[in-house]
């Protein structure tokens, strides 16, 4: 073993990320690979709930206990990612009176504050509320931005002189002499990217501990160990709305069921969700009636929902984890816990431990049990400091008042990227040249841009989640050429154009979902102007060849299908179709 052991963490999640951060402070010598970007997995298609604890308030009082202590860690430590919108658990007359109580008690018993709110005031709160709802309890819920938690984690972690590889997939475990030693990794970057390693490359990167924190991926990370991870990945829906139909996250006060929550997230509104179980976290069925059931079931809360306009959908996969003889069936039934394997003590092959189960609000505790496992194992002496040192971007939060009052931030682009940037505003947007806006959706500046491509290369899509530029109703319509233009001179037209087009599909992924009505026009105007002025559909008359309409498909036609009928999405439900092909809404059904 070296005088400063190594640690290899597997998987850019929010855990990852913690681990990777929390063993960097402790002065270990940490390495983190993802095989996608940051968040690629779960972290980034969670409906960005901070849990107050109150969802588990009576199923699961021990996650309940969890999430309103972790809650009141992440509002001090990573300030400028959290908003404390608060929260309600709505209840409707056909909901049960003992479960209101059950959760009331619940929350009580758990230490988070609840207050009950008469039916006026809770519309007072929030006025689009039901005109018939019953009444309300009032907890401490907040939204959570967790591509910029992950990146602040990630940041800090590099500062205390860890290594983030990102596009590095591991394609096997390296075990010796019974031992796991390390991993070889595929690395998947392009030129121009952060790590300048070519497509294709391998690398076998050697630690005295490895850490699996793939999440629902775990039990594949697993095979590879020749070791069993018991994860039962639970697929669930989030749809997103074009604004915030409320300010408050809204919950339905019933047991658990689909589609019960409304979490308000920056520019917009996130609908969630469902909760299947899957075979593979990576092939699963996403269809349109899943979108369908967000919408009417949640319209019962907040019934504006139903003439809104949805502008993308996208499904995420829980790594639930069920230990051997439990033998749930219901997946809603699995603890919301996360629990620390450790593969010496239970399949005799050290040198490696799985991190499974738990959430986004409590990824931070989970973080420092494991890190200080990891300790134990190499025989390290350190104290976590993550939840008294906050992350960068939340050093010092009220800074920004000073910031805004000298800069002229008090317009709303200058507002809302203070908020994103927390006490880096000055840093970033204190520039010498003009600093036009790239994004109007978002207000994202030219100035954000650059210092997100200077963190992380020529991916486009990096650069979204460290700004949320193309995030918002337009996304990435009127931004996404922009984006790539901020590109120059650094990297070169191929790169930059490829850093588009990569850019351009991702956000073409998430609306294959919602086309109907106005978000059908919406995403035709969007094909029409980037198929004309990038030529994205690969126009003979420009090309001088056969169209390959691959370049532009994300294996859904938009305007067409064989039979001649509007075409919605893959899985796309019949009424949806016969919205698209008349040009209503979605309510006119």
């Amino acid at each position: 073993m070296t005088e400063t052991p190594s640690v290899l963490v597997i998987g850019g999640g929010s855990t990852g990320c913690g681990i990777v951060r929390d063993l960097a402070m402790r002065g270990m010598d940490a390495t983190l690979v993802e095989k996608g970007n940051l968040t690629h997995g779960t972290t980034g298609r969670m409906h960005g709930l901070l849990h107050s604890g109150g969802r588990y308030a009576v199923s699961d009082q021990a996650s309940a206990k969890e999430c309103i202590e972790e809650n009141r860690v992440l509002r001090e430590i990573a300030s400028h990612c959290v908003e404390m919108t608060g929260g309600l658990f709505v209840q409707r007359p056909e909901d049960s009176d003992d479960y209101f109580q059950q959760k009331l008690d619940g929350c009580r018993e758990c230490g988070i504050p609840a207050e009950v709110l008469s039916a006026e005031e809770a519309r007072e709160m929030e006025p689009y509320l039901a005109k018939d709802i019953k009444r309300a309890i009032r907890v401490p819920d907040g939204a959570v931005d967790p591509f910029r938690l992950c990146v602040a984690n990630a940041a800090s972690a590099e500062q205390h002189g860890a290594r983030i590889e990102t596009h590095a997939e591991v394609v096997d475990v390296l075990v010796e002499d019974g031992e796991v030693v390390g991993v070889e990794v595929k690395h998947d970057s392009g030129p121009g990217t952060r790590t300048h390693k070519q497509p294709g490359t391998t690398e076998k990167i050697y630690a005295d501990y490895v850490v699996n924190a793939t999440g629902a991926w775990a039990g594949q990370l697993g095979e590879m160990a020749g070791v069993d991870v018991e994860v039962r990945p639970s697929k669930g829906v989030m749809t997103i709305m074009n604004t915030r139909q409320v300010d408050t996250v809204v919950n339905r006060c019933r047991p658990k069921g689909d589609a019960d929550i409304i979490v308000p997230h920056e520019t917009t509104c996130i609908l969630g969700t469902t909760d299947e179980e899957v075979e593979d976290p990576e092939d699963y069925p996403e269809e349109g009636w899943e979108v369908d059931l967000m919408i009417d079931t949640l319209s019962e809360l907040v019934p504006m929902l139903k003439d809104a306009r949805t502008i993308r959908s996208f499904w995420g996969v829980r790594p639930l984890y069920e230990p051997p003889g439990t033998g749930t069936e219901d997946p809603t039934d699995i603890t919301r816990e996360f629990f620390l394997l450790d593969h010496d003590e239970r399949d005799d092959l050290p040198g490696m431990t799985s991190i499974v189960g738990g959430k986004l609000t409590t990824y931070r505790m989970m973080a420092e049990q494991i890190s200080d496992h990891v300790c134990e194992k190499l025989g390290v002496d350190a104290e976590c400091r993550t939840a008294d040192v906050p992350l960068p971007g939340s050093e010092d939060f009220t800074v920004l008042r000073d910031y805004m009052d000298e800069f002229g931030l008090r317009s709303p682009i200058g507002r809302r990227s203070a908020q994103r940037l927390g006490s880096r505003t000055d840093e970033v947007l204190k520039t010498d040249g003009p600093n036009p806006v790239v994004c109007e959706c978002e207000a994202v500046t030219r100035a954000e841009i650059r210092d997100a491509i200077e963190g992380s290369g020529s991916d486009l899509n990096a650069v979204r989640i460290r700004t949320r530029a193309s995030m918002g109703n337009c996304q990435g319509a009127f931004c996404c050429q922009r984006m790539a233009n901020e590109l120059a001179p650094e990297y070169d037209e191929a790169v930059a154009r490829e850093a588009y087009h990569e850019l351009y599909q991702e956000r073409w992924k998430g609306e294959r979902h919602a086309l109907w009505g106005r978000q059908l026009s919406q995403a035709m105007l969007k094909y029409a102007l980037h198929a004309t002025t990038m030529n994205q559909d690969g126009d003979p008359a420009e090309t001088g060849a056969d169209v390959d309409f691959g370049a532009f498909d994300s294996g859904t036609d938009v305007a067409g299908d064989e039979s001649g009928t509007t075409a919605v999405a893959d899985g796309g439900s019949k009424s949806d179709e016969r919205d698209a092909s008349t040009g209503g809404t979605r309510a006119d059904k």
